[in-house]
């Protein structure tokens, strides 16, 4: 890993985190950074598995950052991994913001990544890509959150362009691929057949579900809720659409809950840092 010349427009940032198995629970094996992308020391609110919380100090991400996240998971290590606060995508003057999430799960390895909601500001110009590759029976139960402007002071997403790739691949064949390129304006955002003027938008992906798994987040969703669940191959798939993070969250932590000892054998455990 190297940092960008200084002389670059932005932030750079990279963080490379890698777990392993240690006797009966999971460590932190690696971890390297540069730039403003730190992580805070584990925990283990439940027997085995390291919690842990990436942080951005600088609580927001400007035109010209760039922001890269590497996580490695060995075999038989299982890390959950959140964040403190909402991640922030400011307005811009033109240059573009990157970041760009890596999470490689090894054969026999668990990753939750269920970070909160990624905020795009008006004016915002900003690219991000999470890619999650896995090898052999790797689990994973992921999500994301994106809320377009702040309508709630008045600052709606007016302007601006917000460009979300998503591809998970196991064993190098992919499972889901695909990209939102939420320009302001756009029919994307307003129409019906797209985002239908909601808000906020979440997916869920959990892996190794079946049938089952699906009826059981099914009937979790209210009546009113856009909001629907598929399954490709072994791969759940939720989407939502609404006004504001605090509706997703309640429905994606709900489907987790439900998840969780289906799919991990484990009661849902919510990181400490979500109830501050």
């Amino acid at each position: 890993m190297s940092a960008a010349p200084a002389s670059a427009p932005g932030w750079r940032a990279g963080l490379e985190l890698g777990f392993g198995r240690d006797g009966s629970r999971t460590i932190p094996v690696h971890r390297r950074h540069f730039g403003p992308l730190r992580v805070q020391k584990a925990f283990y609110p439940e027997p085995g598995v390291c919690h842990s919380y990436i942080l951005h100090p600088p609580g927001g991400v400007v035109g010209g950052d760039r922001l890269n996240t590497t996580v490695d998971v060995a075999g038989d290590a299982h890390a959950l991994i959140t964040t403190p606060g909402a991640n922030k995508f400011y307005r811009s003057g033109g240059p573009v913001a990157c970041q760009r999430q890596t999470l490689r799960v090894a054969d026999g390895g668990t990753l939750e990544w269920l970070p909160l909601e990624q905020i795009v500001f008006d004016g915002a110009q900003a690219e991000a890509t999470l890619a999650v590759e896995l090898a052999g029976d790797a689990r994973f139960i992921g999500w994301e959150v994106t809320c377009l402007g702040r309508p709630a002071g008045a600052l709606p997403f007016v302007s601006g362009r917000f460009d979300a790739r998503l591809r998970i691949h196991r064993d190098g064949r992919p499972l889901l691929h695909e990209r939102n390129d939420l320009a302001a304006g756009s029919g994307l955002l307003s129409a019906p057949w797209g985002l239908g003027g909601a808000e906020a938008t979440a997916i869920l992906l959990a892996t190794g579900a079946d049938d089952a798994a699906v009826t059981a987040v099914r009937e979790l969703l209210p009546a009113d809720a856009v909001a629907g669940v598929t399954r490709l191959d072994d791969v759940l798939v939720l989407r939502w659409a609404g006004d504001g993070a605090e509706a997703a969250f309640a429905l994606l932590r709900s489907a987790w809950a439900t998840l969780r000892p289906r799919l991990l054998d484990r009661p849902a455990c919510e990181p400490r840092i979500w109830r501050t």
